[in-house]
Order: C-alpha cells, then structure tokens, then sequence
C-alpha cells in the first residue's frame, strides 16, 4: 500500500509546482507513513507516499530507469516479479534494487503499455517517459488499487485519493449529483463518474496514456465467461483445480519483507485463505477479527473456533453503535463518497488493530463470493429467471423463503409478498441489470428523500444504464448466474468492496490488503465453472465448500453464510449520540447542501429514533446512513475542505528535480 500523486502539462511546459507536491503527497500520507518522494520536470511531477514492504532499504520511489528517462510512482505489489525479473535481465536489462517497482520500470522499457498484461497484482501506477513526452496510467483488472485524475487549467492532475487533487485550490470542489443518483441505485458511482464533479476514476483494467499532449484510454481486460460450459468434467476435478490455484495465489501474496497477518471473520473465505497460508509457514498465523456488541451480528464464536482448529495467535476488536458513530466522520473522510451501510466502520476499526499489533499486510477473504457465486443475489437470480419462464409456479416462492427464512412475513403471506418483491421485472430478462434488480429496487427508495432542487439538477438521467457501457460482445448469451456475476465484479466489487470497504478503510490505517481469490487466475478459471458447482439447489460455493474439505472443519463447510453487517441507523439516534448527526440533519444543513428534503429527513430521524434497527425496514436503514454520509461528505469537502500544508523538502527521501530552474 502506497499513495501516488502528481500533474502532468498537457500544453506548455513550465517551471514545477514544488508546494502543491508537497501538499498533494501529505494529503495521503496515511497511505504510506515510511517514506516520501517526488520527482519534478518542466513537464511532469511524480509523487509518492510509499508503505514499505518490499525491498524496505532500496525500495524507495519514484523510481528511474538506467540513465532516469523513465520515472514511475506505483501503488501496489507486483507479485511476479520475481519471476520477471530474470527474463528482462535476459533482455539486456539491469537492476539495481530488489523492488517489484523497479520491474515495472523495466517492462515498460521492454514491452510498453502491453507490460499490464505481464503482471500478476494490485496496483496503480504513472510512468512518465522523457523521451517520448508520455504519461501511462494503469490500473489493475479488479480495481483492488484506486487512482482518479482530472483534467483542469492546462493539467492532468492524478492521485491514489481524490483529496491529493483536490490540494490545488483553483480545482472547484462540487458534489455530482448524479454520482450520488448512481450510489442510490448500485451503491457506489459508475466509473468514471466520482461523488464530485469533474474528478474522475479510472476503471478496473483500464489504462489512461498522454502523447502529444492528447489523452487516451483503454481497456486490457475485462471478465469474460463462456457461452458454452463443460459437462462432462466431474466436481472433484473443478475443486481440485480451483484448490491448487488458490494455494498458489497464496503463495505469491505472502511475499514480502515484513510479516504477514489475515483477517478471520470464521466464514468460509476467510478461513479458507489463513489455512492455506498455513501451507507457507511453520509459525502462528496472526489473525485479525470484529466482534460486535450486538449478537445479531456477532461472528465471534466462529472466529474462535477457526482460530482454535488453525492454531492462530487470535486479535479481536470489539464493536458497538457508539463506536460507529464516533468513527463514521473518519471512513466518510477516506471513502471520498457517500456510503448505503455503515459496514466500512468496523473494518475501519478493524484495520486500526493491525497496525497497533505492528502489522502492515493482512490477506483476506473478498473476492470469493463474486467469483463463484457467494452472495443470495445470485441464488435470486437463478429462482427469479426460472420463475420468468413459469411466472405461476408456487415452488418459486417457496425456493425465495426458503432463502430468507425470516422475512417479516406469514407463511401464507410470503409467496404474494415474495412474488411482488422479487417478481419486478420478471420478464425483462433482456435487461443488463436483470439479476439486480430487487436490490436496486430497494436502494432507488432512497431518491424519495431528494430535493426538488436535486430532481431537477439530476434530471432525466438514467442510473441503471451506467454499467450497461462497452459490455462484453457474447454477454446476452451467457447464462444468467454469469451475466449477474460480471455486473456484480464490474459494479459493487470494484466500487465498494474493494473500495469502501476494502483499499480506502485499510489505507487509512496504513495497511495493505491482500485478496488471493482476485488474483487473475483464479478469477479467469472461476469463470470457466459451471455455474452448477458453483451453486449447487441453493448451496452458494459448493465448488470452494469441496475444494477446502481437506484443510477447514465440516461445521465451517456446512454454515449458512451469514452476510458482514454491522448496527445501522439507531447508532445515530441515541440520546447521546455525537452532535454532529443533528447538526448534519437539520434544517439548515440540509438546505445549504441542496441534496435531500429536509421535512422528510426530519421525518425519518424521528422514525430511526422511535424504532430499533431490527424494526425498521433495509430502506429506511439505508436511507438514514446515505443521506448522513452525503451530508458529511458534503460538511468535509465542499464546505470545509481541510487543505494540508506542504511539506518541507527535507522531509522526502526522494527529492529529483530535473527543472530548468533549480
């Protein structure tokens, strides 16, 4: 984990902005605490915050080639690199560190912007090349690693984190309404589109490149599943397959120079990863979880039993709605976008006891679900495709309740409730969005809370068709647990899971996750698997269940999931709940920042206060904590954006400046 900044002029060259570096490293220095640098021209300035783990001596960025004509900041871990290394040093390359940066700068040299496809990783990183005036920007193919850029006065600006940008004042700070209109139905913006307007994300697997002062973009990879699928190969087969690249991709990401812990939450991926890592090392694994307060969330007594069968040195942080609130402004100021849960503060927490147990890389669990087929929405899709074809079937409702056992309905209530709820758009199986639609369904309630000013500022804008862009050419020929796994990689896993509640909670606390499910590979195999192992009746990940019967107890294989939630809405409403939350929501507030009905807000405030969590419905939940963190967000960036210092020079490490004016 790192953190990149920088400019690059797109017209005429001039002498370097040495305070705004300083000021755009310090706003993510959070990233990276152990060192910083910055490289500086009359056309280009690099900076960095670097976390060290590899190489920790010679590590140090930005990085330049043999004779600096090549520069490069890099977020990330190459895991390959060793691998690389000897075939460019074949080539006629030469090393001087033992960094996977320094790789990066080698096989751009070697095989220009098609070296992306050569790395096995997480990453973001800038290349600028002196000799042919170019800037390359890429990103790895899951989004496990974030960088947005704007193009404002003559600049492309670039950052690791949206607030590094915005450390040039002349850059307006806007709230996108239909950024937040896209959160309130995926729950995150649809790339490039951000919270703020004219800041822009790079997409997953996608690279940005300026030559001769014009700006490209592309795509190198993107998940692609197969019309066609195997029939005759047996399940074991599958899972024995699935199971060695696992263990190899576990195998790559516990390099480094610095120990290594992982997140056990007691569910499957989870205690799937640490047994495997239990392959590489002799020793205890140190292992990291929340508890909760709450026993509708707690998980703990399976994180112990976990940590008991694997033999790992245990680390627990217990959480409860005080802890929410008082944490929630911090994971607002680092998600940089409103938020649907409040599921990001725990880990936020999380993330803290690691680095107070003197740890930098933990590996996790993420990833599994979307690649082979985790989550309920899924198994809806597989019901609500099978209900299209026989809309009057009464087994269908009866599969939806035997998914969710405890609906607030009546048994002779559920199939009229069920077939309301998840027969919306039955029919429209044509639809890119088919397989999400109850859940947008659900969170599109939130825009009933939207000024009129809102309405009319968003427009007619069309949220749903934000992902619909540049899909796959064979997509509507896919089955249908495949369409819904591609929109979910592309839409919720980039944009929340890895971000909210994956890079942006453990940047924060300078920590570096590592997710061995989303190493290519693997995710390109997980594709190649009928979607009948993956679930089996209504056995989510029947394939994974199979692959880690040799390594993980029967109890952990045979457990329902239980989804990752944490304590929504009454975590605010307490009689002593902090005094921002009334002050966010009032009348005042809620006009200055235009977004949301204050009469509707105050309506639901009281409601939140009146009823407890598990009284209220997912909506109302759902629509408290994203009017709040708008408002935050809003509070943060737009009203009283907080615009660091620059640093002093003596405080980087790395200090080239290759200016014409020194």
């Amino acid at each position: 984990m790192c953190g990149i900044a920088g400019y690059f002029q797109l017209e005429s060259t001039t002498s370097p902005d040495r305070e705004l570096i300083g000021r755009m490293v310090r706003a993510i220095r959070h990233r990276g605490p152990d060192e910083f640098g910055a490289y500086l021209d009359d056309r280009c300035v690099l900076g960095q915050a670097r976390l060290s783990i590899i190489d920790l001596a010679g590590g140090s960025q930005p990085m330049g080639n043999e004779d600096d004509s090549v520069w490069v900041t890099f977020n990330g871990e190459i895991y390959n690199y060793v691998e690389l290394r000897p075939e460019l040093e074949k080539l006629g390359h030469h090393f001087k560190t033992r960094s996977d940066t320094e790789v990066i700068v080698h096989a751009w040299e070697q095989w220009g912007r098609n070296c992306v496809g050569r790395f096995n990783g997480q990453f973001a990183f800038a290349i600028y090349d002196k000799n042919q005036r170019s800037l390359f920007i890429a990103r790895d193919r899951l989004g496990i690693r974030p960088v947005f850029y704007t193009v404002h006065n003559g600049r492309l600006y670039f950052a690791s984190e949206i607030k590094s940008i915005l450390c040039d004042p002349s850059i307006p700070r806007q709230l996108d309404l239909k950024g937040i209109d896209e959160i309130c139905t995926w729950w995150t913006t649809a790339p490039p589109r951000t919270a703020f307007e004219n800041i822009n994300e790079l997409e997953a697997g996608s690279y940005l490149e300026i030559r001769d002062g014009q700006i490209s973009k592309g795509r190198y990879w993107t998940m692609e599943f197969p019309e066609q699928y195997d029939h005759n190969r047996s399940a074991e087969s599958w899972a024995e397959e699935l199971r060695e690249l696992l263990i190899d991709s576990v195998r790559l990401r516990l390099r480094a120079d610095v120990p290594v812990g992982a997140y056990l939450s007691g569910g499957l991926d989870s205690s799937a990863t640490t047994a495997l890592i239990k392959h590489f090392t002799d020793t205890r694994v140190e292992t990291f979880s929340i508890a909760f307060h709450d026993k509708a969330y707690d998980e703990s007594q399976y994180q112990t039993q976990m940590a008991e069968h694997l033999g790992t040195n245990h680390h627990q942080v217990l959480c409860g709605w005080q802890d929410i609130a008082k944490h929630f402004p911090d994971v607002i100021w680092h998600t940089e976008r409103p938020i649907v849960r409040t599921a990001p503060t725990p880990l936020y927490m999380l993330s803290r006891l690691v680095r107070e147990n003197d740890f930098k890389v933990v590996l996790t669990g993420e990833g599994a679900d979307e690649i082979i087929g985790g989550y309920d929405i899924f198994k809806e899709t597989l019901v609500r495709a099978f209900w299209a074809k026989d809309p009057d079937s009464s087994w269908r409702p009866a599969l939806l309740k035997k998914l969710y056992p405890t609906l607030p309905v009546t048994a002779s209530r559920a199939a009229a409730y069920l077939k309301a709820f998840y027969g919306k758009g039955l029919n429209q199986t044509d639809k890119y969005y088919y397989s999400h639609m109850p859940r947008m369904a659900t969170a599109t309630m939130i825009k009933n809370f939207f000024s009129q000013e809102a309405r009319e500022r968003i427009g007619n804008y069309d949220a749903t068709a934000s992902f619909g862009h540049d899909l796959p050419e064979s997509f509507h020929r896919w089955h249908h647990l495949a369409r819904a796994q591609y929109v979910e990689a592309r839409s919720l896993l980039a944009g929340y899971i890895l971000s909210s509640q994956g890079d942006r909670v453990l940047a924060a606390n300078s920590i570096e996750g590592r997710f061995p499910f989303l190493d290519h590979r693997v995710a390109e195999f997980a594709a190649t698997i009928p979607p009948w192992h993956k679930i089996l009746g209504l056995n989510e990940k029947f394939v994974l269940k199979k692959a880690m019967a040799p390594e993980l107890p029967k109890e952990i294989l045979a457990r329902v999931k239980q989804p990752y939630m944490a304590p929504e809405s009454n975590s605010f409403v307490q009689p002593d709940s902090p005094d921002y939350v009334r002050e966010l929501l009032s009348e005042k507030a809620l006009k200055k920042t235009g977004v949301f009905n204050p009469a509707a807000v105050d309506k639901l405030y009281k409601k939140c206060a009146r009823l407890s969590d598990k009284h209220l419905s997912f909506k109302d939940n759902m629509s408290f904590v994203t009017i709040l963190s708008t408002q935050l967000l809003a509070h943060q960036y737009v009203d009283d954006f907080s615009m660091p210092d620059t640093m002093n020079r003596n405080a980087f490490k790395v200090w080239r400046d290759d200016s014409s004016e020194l």
